[in-house]
């Protein structure tokens, strides 16, 4: 994450950085293993599914040792850890994400016979990431791929919640939704998620691939009693949220004056942008964050950039000329819808350096051609994938540079483990 020599934006990248750190794939997904004391007791196999996949194949690896037999990894293209690929009996499909393609459906045909395939005795892990719903399908009698790219091009254009996308992928899925659980039946799995949709619910994760099972006719619709009928046998825990990485940026951000908002954020962007540049400006805070997932309605023909970094230009044009705001938006994934930026860090001459490159940020926002004004400025930031995925990070800052400066000699970044 490369920044200017300017202390503020030092900040807001090191409070990032932490952030992401507190929800690491690779850490958590160990430390939830080795706490349940699998290792030499059990054979296993691994599905890792999702954006996350590949840290948390990692994970599994470092906590299970001998036990992890085979390891099935669906990711995002480019996001495969190069270590994972020395995994134990390790298969990379590597498919497409936001919208799916023939990829998605051969992963999820694969899925399927690897399910199949597992001996007795092989107990499954599941890990699961958000991502999953594009990654990986097996459609239903009647639907079509194309139809299935409609949906998901459709609904991410007309500016759908996710549990909205979500529930309408369930509905042409023969996995997701709790059916690959049922597919389990029978076997003890244990599923461990990361998080980025609201209340951390494996009901919504990756479309419910890993949810509750449909219970038969005749049962109640409850957990227990979906273990009672033997259609769903699976432990679920979520070991990465996004409050945990808001909590992880207060506990950086010791020493300044910081409001951290838990309460997840949801609607249109620029209503949020309007918000958020209001509380910051207006506020006794030195330093606010907000977590959650805006949605953005996109015109016909998008230009290029991703729902954070709308957010973070639309914020940019309200804080203009304000010299001591500052204010980062990204995904902590490390991707912003179609793009291969995080988001972007914008302050109060943003949008003068978009204008002197020539660049039009009002027309930028009506294209969603915001990457475009934010490149202009300098103002984009690049993670690279970062082995996680709980949700969008808006972090801003009142600061004056003095104090900002002040702040880093004092509270310098902690060593790398």
């Amino acid at each position: 994450m490369a920044t200017r020599e300017e202390p503020r934006r030092q900040i807001l990248l090191e409070l990032l950085r932490a952030a992401l750190a507190a929800v690491d794939g690779r850490l958590r997904t160990r430390q939830a293993l080795e706490r349940r004391g699998l290792a030499g007791t059990e054979r296993i196999w691994a599905m890792a599914i999702g954006k996350a996949a590949s840290r948390m194949a990692l994970g599994a690896g470092d906590a299970l040792g001998a036990a992890l037999e085979r390891v099935l990894l669906i990711t995002k293209e480019g996001h495969v850890d190069p270590e994972a690929r020395m995994l134990p009996g390790v298969e990379i499909r590597e498919s497409s994400h936001p919208v799916p393609d023939g990829r998605s459906l051969d992963a999820g045909a694969r899925l399927l016979t690897y399910v199949a395939e597992m001996p007795p005795g092989v107990r499954p892990l599941c890990l699961i990431s958000g991502g999953a719903s594009s990654l990986v399908e097996v459609l239903a009698p009647g639907a079509s791929l194309q139809a299935l790219q409609r949906l998901n091009a459709q609904g991410l254009a007309s500016g759908l919640s996710i549990e909205e996308l979500n529930a309408l992928r369930r509905q042409i899925s023969l996995i997701k939704g709790g059916r690959l659980a049922a597919l389990l039946a029978g076997r003890g799995a244990l599923a461990l998620f990361i998080s980025d949709v609201p209340d951390d619910d494996p009901a919504v994760i990756g479309s419910g691939l890993l949810g509750p099972a449909p219970v038969p006719e005749g049962h109640a619709a409850t957990a227990s009693e979906g273990r009672a009928a033997g259609v769903d046998d699976v432990e679920r825990v979520v070991v990465a949220s996004l409050g945990e990485a808001l909590s992880a940026v207060r506990a950086r951000a010791a020493g300044l004056k910081a409001h951290v908002q838990l309460e997840r954020f949801g609607g249109h962007v620029g209503l949020l942008a309007v918000r958020f540049a209001h509380e910051l400006a207006l506020g006794p805070s030195e330093l606010r964050a907000w977590g959650g997932e805006s949605v953005l309605t996109l015109p016909e023909r998008p230009g290029h950039g991703g729902r954070n970094q709308h957010f973070a230009l639309e914020a940019a044009r309200l804080i203009a000329g304000y010299e001591d705001l500052f204010l980062l938006a990204a995904g902590t994934d490390g991707t912003d819808g179609p793009t291969v930026d995080a988001g972007a860090l914008v302050d109060g001459g943003t949008c003068a350096r978009a204008a002197s490159a020539g660049l039009d940020v009002e027309d930028c926002l009506r294209r969603a051609d915001s990457g475009a004004a934010l490149a202009a400025a300098g103002d984009l930031v690049h993670t690279g994938p970062t082995g996680t995925n709980v949700g969008d990070l808006i972090v801003g800052l009142k600061l004056s540079k003095a104090a900002a400066r002040s702040w880093l000699d004092t509270h310098p970044a902690p060593r790398s483990s």
